[in-house]
């Protein structure tokens, strides 16, 4: 190969292909080559799998392990390590595998001081629900993220693998810690308690409406903008070592003409506590104030959310229309501030199984 001699006096050489050193031709890297120190250096990473559209591949489920294998260049960011925690729908896991999911994440960062950071495949039809469990379960600064995908392996379109690329970078960002699960999809990061899926169908499904995304997850580097201000992880109060499950919540929905029937019934089931989903910011409809009182009278907390997406229940607009008169009732009627109804539930659960009185759940829906 020639080349003009004021070029080569100058060394404004640039040669495509195997570099050249001293006039010879340098060694290529031998492709996969990684320098071990370099990877000394890089945050670990643990992948928790349970399943979801994720993994779900036309003919069998990908495995964690199968999973990591999907993210070329995933060891540029982290070294990753995969364990099967589950391998089902997101509405297929149980309350007490929520509960063992929590310990499991415990236990790996008290056992492995060296994780950064955990990631946890879910499906997305309640992933927003065991996002904000682990929320409020986990006891550590280090990063949960949770991921999740639209489409399917076997599908043209799949964005399971970015999501789970990305993921992985959240999780071993320093700038993560401290700002509770944190749930990452479409190249946005979100808070578990504020996020919420809008769509059934659309890839950017995952918003936290009028709160907005904590940050973004860009080709050179993971962006947060804000963090939230509310109890967390492990600034959260609740302790579930010893728990083998939490006490039943039903979930009711406000609508015209409504019958408190189902709040009767629930109660007489069992439950423990009822959220009710209200129309605005309180207001039940039928005879559902009947069965508010039913649910008073057997000892059952209330706790009143809203049904629209947004917006904030206050403690003085707990249950208005058939309600009674609420300041007669401030042990067992809550008000949920602007929880949505299904993360509601969760934070009841929690605070009943941790034998909390009504004035301190009500604290609780301010401080969480």
């Amino acid at each position: 190969m020639k080349f003009p001699l004021a070029l080569l006096s100058l060394g404004l050489i640039v040669v495509q292909g195997p570099a050249v050193l001293h006039g010879r031709q340098a060694p290529a890297p031998a492709r996969g080559d990684v320098n071990p120190n370099a990877v000394a250096r890089l945050p670990k990473v643990l992948l928790i799998a349970t399943g979801g559209t994720i993994s779900n591949r036309t003919g069998g489920r990908l495995t964690g392990d199968e999973l990591l294998k999907l993210m070329p260049g995933l060891d540029r960011y982290v070294r990753a390590e995969a364990e099967q925690f589950a391998n089902v729908a997101s509405s297929e896991l149980s309350i007490p595998q929520w509960l063992d999911l929590a310990r499991r994440i415990n236990a790996a960062f008290d056992d492995d001081q060296e994780l950064a950071g955990i990631v946890v495949t879910s499906g997305t039809d309640t992933l927003e629900e065991t996002a904000y469990f682990l929320n409020l379960t986990v006891r550590s600064e280090k990063s949960v993220v949770v991921v999740g995908s639209m489409r399917n392996p076997s599908t043209l379109g799949y964005e399971g693998a970015a999501n789970l690329l990305e993921g992985f970078r959240v999780a071993a960002e320093p700038a993560s810690r401290g700002k509770g699960v944190l749930v990452v999809l479409n190249d946005e990061i979100n808070a578990a308690r504020d996020v919420t899926k809008t769509d059934a169908l659309r890839l950017d499904t995952f918003q936290s409406r009028d709160y907005g995304i904590l940050g973004v997850v860009d080709s050179d580097r993971v962006v947060f903008y804000r963090a939230g201000v509310k109890r967390h992880t492990a600034a959260a109060e609740f302790d579930i070592k010893e728990l083998k499950d939490l006490p039943r919540v039903d979930v009711i929905m406000v609508y015209q003409g409504a019958s408190g029937d189902l709040i009767k019934a629930a109660v007489d089931q069992g439950a423990k506590g009822i959220v009710i989903a209200s129309a605005g910011a309180g207001a039940t409809s039928g005879t559902q104030g009947e069965g508010i009182q039913y649910a008073v009278s057997k000892g059952v907390f209330v706790v009143t959310s809203t049904r629209t997406g947004s917006g904030r229940v206050a403690s003085g607009r707990r249950g208005r229309a058939g309600g009674g008169d609420t300041r007669a009732e401030p042990i067992l009627r809550i008000a949920a501030e602007d929880l949505a109804p299904v993360k509601a539930r969760i934070l009841l659960m929690l605070a009943i199984a941790a034998k909390a009185d009504g004035a301190a759940i009500q604290r609780m829906f301010t401080e969480y």
